[in-house]
């Protein structure tokens, strides 16, 4: 029987295991889920002249000791390739919200820095953006939903970064 590699590395030498009607039901709603909340939230900071990466990117910094990040460690949070974040910062820099410092002691690293400009945008931008998750989000969810949703996701997560901390 040929086997093909599946993504944690092991072949897979049996049957696809096909998902049920109500696995199926969730796995579709959360694909759809991700996808349709993601284009709104995204949708929500246009206004403001940001987009959910740039978004992303400005709370992490602004969350970060010194306003500051290694280019590498910014990529694990955000869940970006290293190649589509040195692009999108670059965007950032040239709009005067970042900037890249090097590394003292490591001539190949780079610190994204955010600016005063970075720190008054995601400033305003915060609070919109809270309500924007509370209306399309949080507050869809029933009164027990938040827990079931953490507890749900938390353990997929962690082991989506053990398999990506092992690539």
């Amino acid at each position: 029987m040929p086997t093909e590699p599946l993504a944690d590395g092991a072949p897979q030498t049996s049957l696809p295991r096909w998902l049920t009607d109500e696995e199926q039901r969730a796995w579709r709603a959360y694909i759809q889920l991700a996808q349709l909340l993601m284009r709104q939230l995204d949708r929500d900071l246009h206004p403001f002249g940001l987009s959910m990466h740039d978004y992303e990117i400005l709370v992490e910094l602004s969350e970060a000791t010194r306003n500051r990040l290694r280019m590498t460690e910014l990529a694990d949070r955000t869940a970006q390739s290293r190649s589509r974040l040195s692009h999108q910062v670059s965007r950032m820099e040239s709009r005067g919200l970042v900037v890249r410092e090097g590394c003292e002691g490591d001539k190949r690293g780079t610190f994204a820095v955010l600016t005063e400009l970075g720190a008054e945008v995601i400033g305003q931008v915060a609070p919109h953006h809270v309500a924007s998750v509370r209306r399309h989000f949080i507050d869809q969810l029933a009164v027990d939903g938040l827990g079931a949703v953490a507890g749900a996701f938390e353990p997929v997560l962690d082991r989506l970064r053990q398999t990506r901390d092992r690539d």
